[in-house]
């Protein structure tokens, strides 16, 4: 049966529009292959951040808490090709043990090049350990650092739960088994045995300040009583080194004999999306695009959030 002129016409339309989106998927395909190459070297191994020598500098900003993509980072830069590190650091602080994690990642990519921290607004608790593991700190005269010690803050909704005519009941193997539960009232026992779980991880933290700025007795203890300090007032203390910024930590670095010629990199964690998004970052740019902004903010926002568990070493000043 012969083809009128107008089937004709829309069987091309047709051929047309599935050509544009062949050309498309295979471009698509290209580009992928392209960033695989870069992403994996000759030899199929995964690239490790910037190659040839240069200065890293690496940021170590906001709430800290665990993150495999910082670990990686911090692992792949203690075998990397750079002379020297810039620790760029702005963090009140966090977990105790993501903290802890910072450190010896850190004190590892020591051993091979000078590293320095340059504390930025804030470099507290948490935040402070990291700092402590670089060879030279440096900071503003207004920065904020100290603030060593460690918390466990738990809400307790006994009072609201009575009011509300709640009761919960628990069967357990020992009276300390989740305890404190926030629900039921904390018995002294309970409160003893989270004491001592602060105070030995406050020990290692007071420890490791000490071994690594020189201090002990009254100097040690009137630096580790919780409070925070300036950047002046630390230097005085012996919290911290220098008063400066990067041009600071790049003339401490070429004293320490890295080529002062160098390109600093720096070095960021990789997304585990295309292109370096997160699937968070990848739907909002998705909903961005199709003009909804609100809707995108909202879901960085998400991907961006922060839970934090366990014993803390954070600076929050009081509301």
């Amino acid at each position: 049966m012969p083809l009128d002129a107008d089937a004709i016409l829309d069987r091309r339309a047709l051929r047309r529009r599935l050509a544009f989106w062949r050309i498309g998927a295979i471009a698509l395909v290209g580009v992928a292959i392209v960033v695989g190459a870069l992403a994996y070297g000759a030899g199929g191994e995964r690239r490790a951040g910037p190659r040839g020598a240069h200065i890293a500098k690496v940021a170590i900003s906001g709430v800290i808490f665990d993150d495999e993509k910082r670990s990686k980072l911090l692992a792949d830069l203690a075998k990397s090709d750079a002379k020297g590190v810039m620790l760029m650091i702005d963090s009140p602080g966090g977990g105790v043990t993501a903290s802890e994690d910072i450190y010896e990642a850190v004190r590892l990519i020591a051993k091979d090049r000078p590293t320095v921290a340059v504390v930025g607004t804030l470099a507290a608790s948490g935040g402070y350990v990291a700092a402590i593991a670089s060879d030279h700190i440096i900071a503003r005269k207004t920065s904020i650092t100290g603030s060593i010690g460690v918390l466990a803050q738990f809400p307790n909704f006994t009072g609201l739960l009575k009011t509300v005519g709640v009761e919960v009941e628990s069967v357990k193997s020992s009276p300390l088994k989740a305890a404190p539960s926030g629900v039921e009232p904390t018995s002294p026992e309970a409160r003893k045995a989270l004491e001592a779980l602060i105070l030995d991880s406050y020990a290692w933290f007071k420890g490791v300040v000490g071994e690594r700025r020189g201090l002990q007795g009254q100097a040690l203890a009137s630096v580790s009583d919780g409070r925070v300090f300036t950047g002046r007032q630390a230097i005085d203390l012996k919290l911290v080194d220098e008063i400066g910024g990067e041009p600071e930590a790049l003339a401490w670095l070429a004293g320490k004999g890295v080529d002062a010629s160098l390109p600093v990199k720096e070095w960021k964690p990789k997304g585990d999306g295309p292109f370096g998004l997160g699937a968070a970052g990848l739907a909002a740019a998705f909903v961005d695009a199709l003009g909804f902004p609100g809707l995108a903010a909202s879901l960085r926002r998400t991907g961006e959030g922060v839970v934090l568990d366990g014993v803390l070493a954070i600076w929050h000043p009081a509301a």
